[in-house]
């Protein structure tokens, strides 16, 4: 998958590279114009010693896009979150076949009275549950009914929806949770990390539900200084969907 959506990507220069606490964003330039690309950024512990986490930092405008966005593979957290945001920044737009929908409505238009597996709690849970036949979250940090990641094999297989965060991308559990998943379920991956690459729809994947940064300035300016998801996105964020091409 990852080797797929690279190949993909064509060279541009890179304009800025910027890692918050919360998101990480990288900025190309294409042609007259520029494409910013947002990851979330994956913690670590703090170390005083040992490996750099980033080379050079201070000077990664210096370094291609496509070394970057080869990062993804990296078995450093941090970089293969600067990689997501690469490859997000380099991944050809087609604004035709978006839709300006957030994933809360996807999910209630395609999972309503259904049993469904959403894969990171995100704000909207509590609004699912009242609709949902049944809502079943996974999350890397458990909080009330949340089960762990662990619980995957068992929960996936007859969900009728699947719902998963578009961090399994720079984690690399993205792969084993669509395996999970039966051939009819509807699957929607989702946030601003996710990749709007029509690679995804080979996997099962119907619907990807990301971010367009129409402000960069302004995005950059926020997550530079520690914004959320929800600051961003009023800085300057469009949520869209998208769906493969013909249907």
């Amino acid at each position: 998958m990852y080797n797929r959506i690279l190949n993909t990507l064509s060279e541009h220069p890179v304009v800025e590279v910027r890692i918050g606490l919360n998101w990480t964003a990288v900025v190309v330039k294409k042609g007259e114009h520029q494409q910013c690309g947002l990851a979330s950024t994956l913690s670590e512990d703090h170390h005083h010693t040992g490996e750099p986490k980033v080379p050079e930092p201070g000077r990664l405008e210096s370094t291609s896009a496509l070394e970057l966005a080869n990062w993804i593979k990296s078995e450093t957290p941090l970089r293969r979150s600067l990689g997501c945001a690469a490859i997000n920044a380099l991944l050809p737009r087609d604004p035709l076949s978006w839709t300006d929908k957030n994933a809360e409505s996807a999910i209630l238009e395609n999972g309503k009275g259904k049993k469904a597996v959403l894969i990171g709690h995100f704000p909207f849970v509590s609004k699912l549950r009242e609709e949902m036949g049944e809502l079943i979250v996974l999350d890397q940090n458990p909080t009330g009914d949340d089960l762990p990641p662990k619980a995957a094999p068992e929960t996936l297989p007859d969900a009728d929806l699947v719902a998963i965060t578009g961090m399994t991308f720079i984690n690399h559990t993205l792969v084993d949770l669509l395996s999970l998943c039966k051939p009819e379920a509807y699957v929607l991956i989702l946030g601003p990390s996710t990749p709007l690459s029509p690679v995804l729809f080979d996997y099962g994947v119907n619907l990807l539900a990301g971010s367009s940064v129409e402000n960069i300035p302004a995005v950059i300016a926020a997550l530079g200084q520690g914004a959320n998801f929800r600051q961003i996105h009023r800085a300057g964020v469009r949520l869209i969907t998208q769906i493969p091409s013909g249907e």
